[in-house]
């Protein structure tokens, strides 16, 4: 993956993501937050937080895989996934761990390629190319969305960039240069990778707990107080006057 970040697609992928991550990451506050998978690029550089690192299998500081985080649950304020799902054995069970590690009202920022792409085009044109990033498992942005949704994580920005057709050569993808600016206008959906910005949110709720051991609370907490009875007196100070006789 370093070795293609060399390339000139490389470079010009890179050069947009690295853009957006910055443009997120910057106002981000809390305290730890990691990265996990591309080491050799600090995506998180923009990022003031003083706690920050990064966790691969093979490089970076924190030696892991992305299914299995040796990190405590609810520890870390962001999490950054630069294009670790589509090459994890288990994208599903990579964001259950992002979800556990993360506070209540984390941040989590993703980046994948888009499948319904000229780059997604280019993989299935390809199957049998075996260098990155033409093989991994492209993942569709709506079963992405379903994902996150059923793991409580609400999506509050995203965009998509790279709407240059794949081409390794500095001076195509200089002629292609206007299709940026024109794809997210008429071609929203058909960039080569998609970005996104999603929170973790935990809905509050009340335990309702017996008042003793195995016994439950007879009535309902929010049953009215007994209503206290109020003796009347008469301007004399003696007792209330008795009601008048009725006769039929």
């Amino acid at each position: 993956m370093q070795a293609w970040f060399e390339t000139d697609l490389g470079k010009y992928m890179l050069m947009r993501e690295q853009d957006w991550f910055d443009a997120v990451s910057a106002d981000l506050f809390g305290f730890n937050a990691v990265q996990i998978g591309s080491c050799g690029v600090d995506f998180l550089r923009a990022n003031r937080m003083p706690q920050r690192f990064c966790a691969a299998l093979d490089e970076g500081g924190l030696r892991c895989q992305p299914e299995q985080l040796p990190l405590a649950g609810q520890s870390l304020d962001l999490v950054a996934l630069p294009h670790v799902l589509e090459f994890s054995e288990n994208p599903h069970q990579t964001l259950r761990e992002a979800e556990r590690v993360l506070r209540p009202e984390g941040r989590l920022l993703i980046t994948g390629f888009n499948p319904l792409s000229l780059w997604g085009a280019r993989r299935l044109l390809r199957r049998q190319e075996t260098a990155w990033p033409w093989n991994g498992r492209f993942i569709h942005l709506t079963r992405l969305k379903d994902w996150l949704a059923l793991l409580g994580f609400e999506l509050i920005g995203g965009r998509m960039a790279c709407y240059a057709p794949p081409i390794n050569r500095a001076a195509w993808l200089e002629r292609f240069a206007f299709l940026e600016a024109a794809g997210d206008r008429w071609w929203a959906l058909g960039g080569g990778v998609y970005q996104l910005h999603a929170v973790k949110r935990v809905h509050g709720m009340r335990l309702i707990l017996p008042r003793r051991e195995g016994r439950w609370l007879t009535r309902p907490a929010w049953s009215a107080a007994p209503r206290q009875s109020i003796q009347r007196t008469n301007d004399t100070g003696g007792s209330p006057p008795a009601p008048p006789h009725q006769t039929s």
